[in-house]
C-alpha cells in the first residue's frame, strides 16, 4: 500500500513538471514566432508616432472621441494599433467621463489587447492552417466582425452606464 501512495506521489510530480515543461515550450514558440513580429512593428508604430509627432495623434483621437460611432470604432482601433495593450486604454483621457466604461469594453476586444480574444483567433486560425488554406481572409473577417461587435458593445455599455448614471443622480 506504501508503494501505491509513493507512485501517485511520483506521477503527481512527474504530471506537475510536465505542466511547466509544457509552459516552456509554448514560451519558446511565442519568442521564435510572434514575439519578433510584434516588437518590430511596435517599433515601426512608435516611428510612425514620432514622426508624425504625438500632438497630431491625440488631436486625431481627440477628434474620434467626439461622435458615437468614431468613439467606438476608430478611437478603439488607433488605440490599439499605435499604442498596444495595456498603453491603449489612455486613450480613454479624449472620451467624456460617462463614455470611458464603454471606451473600455470596445477596446478591450481587440486580439492584441485581450488574450482570451487571441486564444480564440488562434484555435480558429490552427484550424485553418491544418486544412492548408490562408489565414489572412480569416484575419480580415475576424477584424469586420470585432469592428461590428465592438461599435454594438460600445453603444449598449454608452446606454447602460448613462441609465445608471441618471439613475444614481435621482
Amino acid at each position: 500500500k506504501g508503494g501505491n501512495l509513493m507512485q501517485q506521489i511520483a506521477n503527481f510530480a512527474e504530471a506537475f513538471i510536465k505542466l511547466f515543461n509544457l509552459g516552456g515550450e509554448n514560451l519558446m514558440g511565442l519568442v521564435t514566432g510572434i514575439l519578433p513580429t510584434l516588437l518590430v512593428l511596435i517599433t515601426l508604430v512608435n516611428a510612425i508616432i514620432a514622426i508624425v509627432g504625438q500632438e497630431r495623434v491625440d488631436k486625431l483621437a481627440a477628434l474620434a472621441s467626439k461622435n458615437v460611432i468614431t468613439r467606438y470604432t476608430i478611437l478603439p482601433i488607433l488605440a490599439v494599433f499605435f499604442l498596444t495593450n495595456p498603453m491603449c486604454y489612455n486613450f480613454g483621457k479624449f472620451v467624456e467621463e460617462k463614455y470611458k466604461p464603454a471606451y473600455y469594453d470596445a477596446t478591450v476586444l481587440f486580439p492584441h489587447a485581450n488574450a482570451g480574444e487571441l486564444f480564440v483567433y488562434q484555435g480558429i486560425a490552427a484550424g485553418i492552417t491544418a486544412l492548408e488554406l490562408s489565414t489572412g481572409q480569416l484575419a480580415v473577417r475576424y477584424f469586420l466582425v470585432g469592428v461590428v461587435v465592438i461599435l454594438i458593445r460600445g453603444i449598449v455599455t454608452e446606454r447602460i452606464t448613462v441609465m445608471l448614471m441618471k439613475k444614481q443622480a435621482k
